[in-house]
């Protein structure tokens, strides 16, 4: 008897919805597209309000709906909506987190949706980062190396030689140098570790570390190598037996180690280049710091990056009309725009060039000469990833950088427990 009163409520319903505009059309045939954005500091969250508004100015049939959207959730919220049918039109996310999107067929394929002028504009390394099997799943436009922040002062004073993007800072200098800059309470460097993961394996690029190793039928094995030893090698001598780097801040967050870099206590922090908005907004007045490159190791000033993403879900009605808000949304200038918003690079050649990322003025210049060294993170396109990130390598990392395992048991629990957690996903 339920049943019998049900079936014809849901069909009501379904009829309704039909009729509701639920699609993105609207009974007047002007298309609404929902643009999720995870842009969070005031001025990129400005830049990306003021852009939709210029395009719904410019485009009255197709009208953009700016969703606000959070880092710290986006990825369950989206396996949320997908799987419940009510993803975003347009989903703002980082290449890191695209693989099992892809993979799992939420995500629409660009390869035959984007422009010439957008393909052509953002080199063949940027678009390593969103393609899965044959296709593109993302099109990557913001994106940040990691730096060294330093106490400009403190480093002159010390007589230490200034490395450049030209002459950068070896990794066994680097570690010489933070020595040379340590006692009396004070270190050369904070490592803010809390999550060392990504950290680890982009700046091991530089020292040629992989891995990460696809064979020729497409099943990746870990195997961590010499090279991948040598950063995180640095690591743990600073904190454990030069005593160089501060033992306190490996289980902090960037944001935390500021106060003590404030206060003279680091020379110097290993941060994400957009850091530097906090910086030039809580740094006391008078203090000087600079933009210093990350030390280069045998493949050089290489590093690896998960840029920010704009993807399309597979279940919208308009990739067409999606695709061309990207495309207007990416333009050089408008990508300049963004970058600046949100104090990162953009992966555009074109928006490159623009003079404002160029300047000394709060390292951008240094910043901005570190782009073509960006390459697609390891385990970009490794399924399993965020488990083996989740279970294995971090706690690894952590102990290891603690002084809690030696570098044998690291490499034991990296490729042993890493390898059964991968070929869960590759059978």
């Amino acid at each position: 008897m339920r049943t019998r009163v049900l079936l014809p409520l849901v069909v009501l319903a379904l009829l309704l919805a039909g009729c509701s505009g639920d699609d993105g059309g609207g009974t007047d045939g002007r298309v609404t597209l929902r643009f999720q954005s995870l842009a969070w500091q005031e001025e990129s969250v400005e830049a990306n309000k003021e852009l939709v508004k210029e395009w719904n100015a410019a485009h009255p049939d197709v009208k953009v709906e700016y969703v606000q959207g959070s880092w710290d959730s986006v990825h369950d919220q989206l396996l949320t909506s997908f799987e419940g049918g009510e993803a975003p039109d347009i989903i703002h996310d980082a290449s890191d987190d695209l693989a099992d999107f892809a993979y799992g067929g939420y995500l629409a394929d660009l390869t035959d949706l984007l422009p010439e002028r957008l393909k052509s504009d953002i080199p063949q390394r940027g678009w390593d980062t969103t393609t899965f099997g044959d296709g593109i799943y993302g099109v990557p436009f913001l994106q940040e190396p990691r730096v060294l922040i330093a106490n400009a002062k403190w480093l002159k004073e010390s007589g230490v030689r200034m490395p450049t993007p030209q002459r950068p800072w070896s990794w066994p200098e680097f570690r010489r140098i933070t020595e040379q800059l340590s006692g009396d309470g004070k270190y050369g460097v904070a490592w803010p570790l809390k999550e060392p993961v990504s950290a680890t394996l982009n700046l091991s690029l530089s020292a040629g570390g992989q891995l990460f190793h696809r064979a020729a039928d497409g099943k990746v094995t870990i195997r961590f190598q010499e090279a991948d030893e040598v950063v995180p090698r640095t690591v743990h001598d600073q904190a454990n037996t030069d005593r160089s780097a501060s033992p306190t801040t490996l289980g902090s967050g960037g944001s935390d180690t500021l106060p003590g870099f404030f206060g003279g206590k680091y020379a110097m922090v290993p941060l994400g280049f957009s850091y530097r908005q906090q910086i030039v907004q809580q740094a006391p007045k008078g203090f000087q710091w600079q933009v210093l490159p990350a030390p280069a190791g045998a493949d050089g000033l290489t590093q690896g990056v998960s840029p920010q993403t704009l993807s399309i879900a597979e279940d919208s009605p308009h990739k067409k009309e999606a695709a061309q808000f990207i495309d207007f949304l990416l333009r050089p200038r408008n990508m300049v725009r963004l970058a600046l918003g949100d104090w990162m690079l953009p992966t555009g050649t074109q928006a490159l060039k623009d003079p404002a990322l160029h300047t000394t003025k709060d390292g951008w210049a240094t910043g901005t000469a570190l782009a073509a060294h960006l390459r697609s993170a390891p385990a970009q396109s490794v399924r399993g990833y965020p488990e083996w990130k989740d279970k294995v390598a971090t706690p690894a990392l952590q102990e290891y950088y603690s002084g809690a395992i030696d570098l044998g048991e690291l490499r034991e629990r990296l490729e042993q427990d890493g390898n059964l957690v991968l070929a869960r996903y590759q059978r």
